[in-house]
């Protein structure tokens, strides 16, 4: 199993872009749960932060063994959160792995993501 926590920051100009991704996720959620199928992905969750004038996108997951990744799909909800993450995350910035240090998951919670 992996748990990530990666923060990524968006490109300058890109929040009404990101606003419309955002919601484009939200209002297509049930595609979005089918995806997340394929790619063994137990939990996925993106947070937002404004830091020192820039701003950012953090993805939380927890993710199983061998799963599909969502840039080699060829689902439409994929590619368009593909085209998303394209135009507004900065790829001229070193995306930021936090270290987990305590993971806590109850056992019977744990065994149903085998």
């Amino acid at each position: 199993m992996n748990i990530e926590l990666t923060r990524f920051r968006v490109k300058e100009g890109k929040t009404a872009k990101v606003d419309e991704w955002l919601a484009f996720l939200n209002e297509h959620l049930d595609d979005v749960l089918v995806t997340l199928e394929g790619e063994k992905m137990y939990v996925e969750t993106i947070f937002r932060e404004i830091l020192d004038g820039s701003e950012y996108l953090y993805w939380y997951s927890i993710q199983g063994e061998g799963g599909q990744p969502a840039e080699s799909s060829t689902h439409w909800i994929d590619e368009k959160h593909m085209a998303y993450w394209r135009e507004c995350i900065d790829p001229d910035f070193q995306p930021v792995d936090l270290t987990a240090s305590v993971v806590m998951i109850p056992t019977n919670v744990k065994t149903s993501m085998k």
